[in-house]
């Protein structure tokens, strides 16, 4: 199971919320999106929801509550959103901020998650491993005829090697104000 434990104020809108997902989870915010909220959608108006530039707070969220987040229309990745606890904002703080999370994000357009953890599980198995045996020797041979200053880590994508979740680069990210970037669908 993939989580993050995010910390945000109340004066934050959903729209805003979806750039903080989108950053937390390591996605670059390319596909429609939507939440549901006691039965009415906000998201991308493609998909005919409602405005998301809605605040938090005028929700009246009570702990425990829930609702739901669907990133990729095409490979459905639904997240469920758990309210945890309501805390006073500490003013040495910035925010939004992530307290902890585990599991690396599935990589853009893979799929979906039945599709990906198909992949997991291939890129796991002994074909995989032989495989990257090969390709590791290959990678080895051209680091040292031509390009000296790269590490074989260098020609592995993504898509072979899963990256790991990492707060520090997380909480890096909210402080530059990636999200706010992230909370507009991004056209490649």
């Amino acid at each position: 199971m993939i989580w993050r434990w995010i910390l945000i104020p109340s004066t934050t809108t959903m729209r805003e919320l979806h750039g903080v997902l989108q950053l937390a989870m390591g996605w670059d915010g390319i596909h429609l999106f939507q939440f549901d909220i006691r039965a009415v959608q906000y998201g991308s108006f493609e998909l005919l929801a409602e405005n998301p530039n809605i605040l938090l707070s005028k929700f009246d969220f009570r702990m425990g509550d829930r609702f739901s987040y669907v990133y990729d229309m095409g490979d459905h990745w639904e997240h469920e959103i758990s309210v945890k606890e309501f805390d006073h904002a500490q003013p040495k703080k910035t925010y939004p901020l992530c307290t902890g999370g585990f599991g690396a994000c599935p990589p853009e357009d893979c799929g979906g998650p039945h599709a990906y953890l198909e992949r997991k599980d291939e890129a796991n198995g002994y074909d995989a491993w032989m495989d990257m045996d090969v390709m590791s020797g290959f990678a080895k041979e051209l680091v040292k005829t031509h390009n000296a200053g790269k590490l074989v880590s260098d020609f592995q994508t993504e898509d072979v090697i899963e990256s790991s979740f990492s707060r520090r680069t997380v909480n890096r990210g909210f402080r530059e104000g990636r999200h706010l970037q992230l909370m507009h669908q991004q056209i490649m």
